[in-house]
């Protein structure tokens, strides 16, 4: 039987893509996998960032059961996230349907909606947003033009976290950019056939639009549930993680673990961010779950 051959013009030898993408390998060993597995093994030692670490084994995972502070920021986080995660999707759909009507200067349109998302929770967008809801900021101020008594914003631990919340629901760029090309992907002759047998705008909307978009509010709901389990800045810069740590999340104990206490602990930082990754996996593990049995049931 002959052997067969390739063409091989350029004389480019079978190495040279392995060599192209060993800038990348190199980052993922050094920059991801190597931290990733020195912080499980500082997990699981008594480190304080001058003296060598000690191994104590699963003491520092021992010391979150008891840990009233630990268990405080698991909760804010859950109610943070459940809080967010479904707004946000809410508002980016029906920013994305708005901005998805074809009308002279739309792309100026899309752009102004999108600098949030560029700005993010960066200084000046975090002192802006001190001053909306400080004791005579905006907020306060048309509170008072409808007759309404002003509110303690900052010193109210159920109404802090809200602020953090609208600080994150205001930069809703990218999620809505992701539900614009969906949008933009789906058929014209779904909606027009769906007109000519007498289908309004709402029943198209939840007959067509919803369904179609199913898998891409798949995608933002695990995008943003990750992102809200992360969270770290909104809460550090607005409110500190007060009042009574009600805004204290667990991205900000780990912070606080690692670099501020006066007894810090590596150790004890990076076993909570291992718990935090736990947590987060079996979260997005629920959600695949809970989606694949949802299409097993409409094959049905």
């Amino acid at each position: 039987m002959k052997k067969r051959t390739y063409c091989n013009p350029v004389g480019v030898s079978r190495y040279t893509g392995l060599l192209l993408i060993m800038p990348f390998i190199a980052g993922v060993l050094l920059f991801t996998l190597y931290p990733f597995i020195c912080s499980f093994a500082l997990g699981m030692t008594d480190y304080d960032n001058i003296r060598p670490p000690e191994f104590v084994g699963a003491e520092n995972y021992r010391r979150m059961l008891h840990d009233d502070t630990f268990r405080k920021s698991v909760g804010v986080t859950f109610r943070y996230a459940a809080l967010l995660v479904p707004m946000k999707l809410i508002v980016s759909l029906l920013a994305a349907l708005l901005l998805n009507i074809e009308i002279r200067g739309i792309g100026v349109f899309r752009t102004v909606f999108y600098i949030p998302s560029i700005l993010g929770a960066n200084l000046a967008a975090v002192i802006m947003w001190q001053y909306l809801f400080t004791a005579d900021g905006l907020v306060n101020q048309l509170l008072g033009l409808a007759g309404a008594s002003p509110v303690s914003w900052y010193g109210d631990p159920d109404r802090a976290i809200f602020v953090i919340v609208l600080l994150r629901l205001w930069e809703f760029g990218s999620t809505m950019i992701i539900f614009l090309t969906a949008l933009r992907d789906i058929p014209r002759e779904l909606y027009d056939a769906a007109k000519v047998d007498g289908c309004g705008s709402v029943r198209a909307f939840f007959r067509i639009t919803l369904p179609m978009l199913r898998r891409v509010i798949f995608v933002n709901l695990v995008l943003q549930t990750i992102a809200a389990f992360q969270e770290f800045n909104a809460p550090y810069m607005l409110t500190g993680g007060g009042p009574l740590k009600s805004t204290y999340t667990v991205g900000m104990l780990i912070y606080d673990e690692m670099f501020r206490y006066s007894d810090m602990n590596a150790g004890y930082a990076n076993a909570v961010s291992w718990v935090l990754f736990v947590l987060i996996a079996a979260v997005v593990g629920v959600m695949f779950a809970v989606a694949r049995r949802g299409r097993e049931g409409d094959d049905r």
